[in-house]
């Protein structure tokens, strides 16, 4: 399976790429995948030229190609001014709109407070099921403080998870019992009723 990793950090070394690296280990020992990861900073004069000629250039050309063809995604991005950045934002817009439809993707952000967590449920899950993939429940956000503290570890273990689960196409609810179909004049026999009503 495909893994790619979508990194919107614009510092090196940058919290983002920390915290994608972290999650696509996690989805890497619940279920191996080949993980390919597309560095936007990297590509940032090819997209916006994509928006002015309407063509991408090489090497976003072959990042929109790996992103298409994944198996799953997960997108990770800083939050700037309570959203996801415009570099993240333009990536997806030059995007097919059909590329995402049914793709399992993580969403996670990175920020200097708590108080941006919601960029998760107000931001980018929003945008993603626009796109028609598929969210999975648990979204990460990392704060400045939450590096090193309790509880980062345990929701990406959890995402990563359920990241795998989708990938793999497992269900986490139990499988239906098998039930015997049992024909309908049969059962109105064993009511002692004809099939003509009579």
């Amino acid at each position: 399976m495909k893994l790619v990793v979508v990194s919107a950090g614009l510092s090196v070394p940058s919290s983002t790429r920390l915290l994608a690296d972290r999650l696509a280990a996690a989805v890497d020992r619940k279920a191996p995948v080949d993980i390919q990861v597309v560095e936007l900073r990297d590509l940032a004069v090819e997209i916006a030229h994509n928006f002015t000629n309407g063509f991408p250039g090489p090497s976003l050309a072959a990042a929109l190609d790996a992103v298409t063809e994944a198996d799953g995604l997960i997108v990770v991005t800083p939050v700037f001014s309570a959203s996801y950045s415009g570099l993240f934002k333009s990536f997806f817009d030059v995007l097919d709109k059909d590329a995402l439809a049914g793709k399992p993707v993580l969403v996670a952000a990175t920020g200097g407070s708590a108080r941006h967590s919601l960029v998760l449920d107000h931001a980018l899950r929003p945008l993603f099921s626009y796109l028609r993939a598929v969210v999975v429940p648990t979204g990460v956000y990392a704060a400045s403080e939450d590096w090193g503290a309790e509880g980062l570890p345990d929701r990406i273990d959890r995402a990563a998870g359920e990241l795998a689960a989708l990938m793999q196409g497992l269900s986490t609810t139990r499988p239906a019992s098998k039930q015997t179909v049992v024909p309908f004049t049969d059962q109105l026999a064993a009511l002692n009723i004809s099939p003509s009503g009579v």
